[in-house]
Formats: structure tokens, C-alpha cells, sequence
């Protein structure tokens, strides 16, 4: 019918070619609805065309009341279906159908009957399913059954047996590999990891699941070569693997293979790390004919990783450091105080404000520290109302906020010790602000108002000595003293874009 179509066939021509053909036909509708059917199906049904039109098919012949007539209707729905969803022909190569027959003495019986149908979809210009044409042959004489009154001959029964159990036999068989098929599809479309088959040398996509659909961002590329398809991956060698299986036929797996893949268009590249390996499929001669592509995105486990293993390196690196800072501290330490109680003093004070440094530091997870919070917890000890504290909000790394939280220690000690907060009236301005925004540098001033009389000391103490090595040392710095009559002041620059040595 389709072929007279495209030969310009008129639609009277066609309806009368269905109506006067010998061959019987029925016409049915998408949700199985009788819509036509010609003489010879009516003849071979024995059925009167205005007790067919518009009934549901499997109303109108049901299979009877035998026990296999659920199965017989499922089979032929089954097949239907299949045609109209898939959008092409399939064949029911033989299936028992019971139909009505009217005795001579007007009882109605069913008579089971063996046919073989063609079933095909008849789609429109936008190629949808509007019809669907059965094509059915009442193939009950191929296998002749003997008449109660007359012997069945061994050779009828061995022939006509044998037909009919190899034509069940087959029909079974396409109907468990069609289940088995389904299942494999299923499990495919469901699988946990990425899965997709490619045809062809050209690696044409024939068919992928879920899980692949999202790792590209859900692009239509059904039938479209793995070139156009995912055209970001050219330079990335996943072409080249691919020719490779495909001309070699040997397989090809990959372990956490970074790909750059573009989920959006025009969106950025995103790094993908992949486990995945490439299979050759090969046909009953031998030959490549597609690749099958499995996998899963290991992105986050490969991250993750990477993450633990620069936690644990920046882990041994600040022990190891806070160790020789800890050991500097005792050894210097000892070396101003010799009486033992004084120095645990000393070296205990120290050794709280580098824990107060490492505790701010941990509360962000070692990513830094705010200079404002590493001021007010070297400060607490005086009081809110003894320091000033006035400049911006200043992000400082690691490295450089251990080493300023160390100097604003030794500061606010002799400015105890020695200096503005060793008189009830005396208290510190401590000033700061960012310079040079091309190479920022924080410029900070430590002013100590009210105290004493200050005068350089005649030898330099171990907070001199630290603050010093802290500042050009460590933070590769510049610090200024000045001992003026109101008190000291401190002037530090310190780079802020550089890692301090450590």
C-alpha cells in the first residue's frame, strides 16, 4: 500500500485494490480499532462487515473460551503493538486463533484455526503511525488433521507433526530472543556506568543510556558519528583510541583519562576524568563492525584524592615547621631566661600565641586568617579598651599569619613589659591599610601612646631577634623601629601576593 503511494497512486485506486483483492486485509486504527476490512478477510472470518467497523479488535474476536486464548490474544496485541510503536512490519509467523462457527442446528461453537499474519504500520508525511494493515492467511490446511472416520496415515502425521512443531518451534524461539533482547536493553538503559554502542568505522551512535546522556549534557546524538556528535573532543586522543579498536580489534581501557567535554553550547569546557574501555563488537564473520564503550565519571573520586594527598602533604610540611618554630622558640627562649621559672613563663606565652594563630587557622580549614581576628586574640589579654584597632578587612594565607600573629605577640609582651600597657593610662594604635593594588603589600603602624619614656635597648632580646627574622626573613618584608619620647612605634610592609619561605 505504502509502495502504491509513492508510485501516485489515487486513493480510489487504492481502495479499490484493498477491496477487491484476494488476500484478506484489515485495517486498524493505533489504539487497535477495526477502521476497514475487504471481502476475503470477511470470508475467511466468516463475519459481516457492520458487526466489524469501529469495534475494538480483540472485542470483536476474542479467541474464544479455551484455556489458551488469553495467550493466542496476547500474542497478536503483542505483535500489533510492536509494529506501531517501532514504526515497522512484523510477522507472526503462525498462531492458533479460535473463531465462531454456526452449527446446522444454530448452536454457536469455536473452531480453532491456524494463521500467519503480516502486520504494517502506514505512517503520514510527519511519519506517524495512522493505520495499521493486517495481512492474515488461514494456514490451517498446511496441517491436515484426520477426520474422526478416517485413519491419519503415518506419513501425514509425520510431515504435517513435523511442519507444524518446526513452525512453533522457530516462532518460540524469536519470541524468547525478543524477551531476552528487551531484558538486555533494559539492563543497558539502566546501567549504573556510562554505556553506549558505536557502529561503523565512522563510530556512529546506535544507541546509549542515561548515564552517558548526562556526561555530555544530554545532546541529541542518536545516529550522528562521534566527530560531529562531540566535536570538543578533537586533540584529546579519543578519536584516535577509537580508529585504533576498530582497525585492530583489540580492546583499549583507560584510567582516570582526563576528557574536557562541553555540556552546553558555548559553555566552558568542563574537565571529566573517566575510567572507561573500548570493546570491538564483531559480526558472525569475524569482522569489526562497531564498538561497544563502557565506563563511569571517577571526577570526584580522582579529585578527592588529589585533595587528600595535598591535605596530607601541607599537613606534614606545617609540622614540620611548627616543630623548628616551636624548637627556635625554646632555644631562644632559654638563652634570655635562665632561671627556669621565668622561662616557662616565657616560652609558655609563646607557645599560646602560636596556638591561638593555629586555632584561627583551623576554624577556615587552613585557608587563612583575617588580620583584624589575629590582632584581637594576641590583644585580648589587656583588654578591648587599651588597643585601637582601625583598617580594612585583610586576608592573610597561612604562612604569612602565623608568622604576623608571632610579631604582634612580642609587641603587645614588651609593650607590657616595658612600655605603653605597662602604666594604667597608656594604650596602642594599631593602624593598617593596602598598598600598591598591582602587587599588594600590607603597610601596618603599631603605635604606643601614654607609656614611658622608651630608649633602644642596649642589646637586642629574643622578641627583637624573632620579630626581625619574621619580617624579612619569612615574610620577605621591611619593618622600621622608632623609639620616640610618647612610646615605640612599628612600621611594617609585608607583600601580600608572595608565599613565605618557610
Amino acid at each position: 500500500m505504502t509502495e502504491l503511494l509513492t508510485q501516485g497512486a489515487s486513493i480510489a485506486d487504492l481502495a479499490t485494490a484493498f477491496a477487491a483483492s484476494p488476500n484478506p486485509y484489515l485495517l486498524l486504527t493505533p489504539d487497535l480499532r477495526i477502521f476497514d476490512v475487504n471481502q476475503a478477510y470477511l470470508d475467511v472470518t466468516r463475519s459481516n462487515r457492520p458487526d466489524l467497523l469501529g469495534r475494538p479488535l480483540f472485542q470483536a474476536f476474542d479467541s474464544g473460551p479455551g484455556q489458551e486464548a488469553p495467550e493466542n490474544v496476547r500474542q497478536v496485541r503483542a505483535s500489533l503493538e510492536k509494529a506501531r510503536d517501532t514504526r515497522q512490519r512484523d510477522h507472526l509467523a503462525l498462531v492458533r486463533y479460535s473463531l465462531p462457527r454456526r452449527l446446522d442446528d444454530c448452536r454457536e461453537v469455536f473452531e480453532e484455526r491456524i494463521w500467519s499474519a503480516t502486520h504494517t504500520p502506514l505512517l503520514n508525511a510527519e511519519g506517524e503511525v495512522v493505520l495499521l494493515l493486517q495481512h492474515t492467511m488461514d494456514i490451517t490446511d498446511l496441517f491436515p488433521a484426520a477426520p474422526p472416520d478416517e485413519p491419519t496415515t503415518a506419513l501425514d502425521a509425520i510431515v504435517g507433526g513435523s511442519v507444524l512443531r518446526r513452525a512453533q518451534s522457530v516462532q518460540e524461539d524469536n519470541r524468547r530472543l525478543e524477551k531476552e533482547r528487551n531484558r538486555l536493553v533494559e539492563m543497558f538503559m539502566q546501567a549504573p556506568g556510562f554505556v553506549a554502542i558505536l557502529s561503523g568505522q565512522d563510530h556512529c551512535f546506535q544507541m546509549y543510556n542515561a548515564a552517558y546522556g548526562q556526561l555530555i549534557g544530554h545532546r541529541d546524538i542518536a545516529g550522528k558519528p562521534i566527530r560531529d556528535a562531540l566535536p570538543e573532543l578533537a586533540g584529546q586522543g579519543y578519536y584516535e583510541f577509537l580508529d585504533s579498536v576498530f582497525a585492530t580489534g583489540e580492546a583499549y581501557e583507560g584510567r582516570e583519562s582526563l576528557a574536557q567535554l562541553q555540556r552546553r553550547p558555548g559553555a566552558p569546557l568542563e574537565n571529566h576524568y573517566l575510567n572507561f574501555i573500548y570493546q570491538p563488537i564483531r559480526d558472525e564473520a569475524g569482522q569489526v563492525v562497531g564498538i561497544f564503550v563502557q565506563g563511569h565519571d571517577v571526577t570526584e573520586n580522582v579529585l578527592a584524592a588529589r585533595r587528600q594527598k595535598s591535605m596530607i602533604d601541607e599537613l606534614n610540611h606545617r609540622v614540620k615547621n611548627t616543630l623548628a618554630t616551636v624548637q627556635s622558640i625554646a632555644i631562644q627562649t632559654a638563652r634570655s631566661h635562665r632561671d627556669p621559672s621565668t622561662f616557662a613563663q616565657a616560652f609558655q606565652a609563646r607557645i599560646l600565641a602560636l596556638s591561638h594563630t593555629h586555632d584561627l587557622l583551623t576554624r577556615t580549614h587552613w585557608e587563612g586568617a583575617d588580620l583584624r581576628a589575629i590582632l584581637e586574640h594576641e590583644t585580648e589579654a589587656f583588654g578591648p579598651t587599651r588597643f585601637h584597632l582601625n583598617g580594612p578587612a585583610v586576608a592573610l594565607a597561612p604562612a604569612t599569619a602565623l608568622s604576623l600573629g608571632m610579631i604582634f605577640h612580642e609587641l603587645a609582651t614588651n609593650a607590657g613589659k616595658y612600655g605603653a600597657l605597662s602604666t594604667p593610662d597608656g594604650r596602642v594604635l594599631v593602624d593598617w591599610g593596602l598598598a600598591d593594588q598591582t602587587a599588594p603589600k600590607l603597610k601596618l603602624t603599631w603605635r604606643e601612646l601614654d607609656g614611658p619614656k622608651v630608649t633602644p635597648p642596649d642589646t637586642r632580646g629574643f622578641g627583637s631577634r624573632l620579630i626581625e627574622r619574621n619580617i624579612r626573613h619569612d615574610l620577605a618584608g621591611e619593618i622600621d623601629l622608632v623609639y620616640g619620647k610618647d612610646g615605640l612605634i612599628a612600621e611594617l610592609m609585608v607583600p601580600l601576593d608572595r608565599t613565605p619561605a618557610l
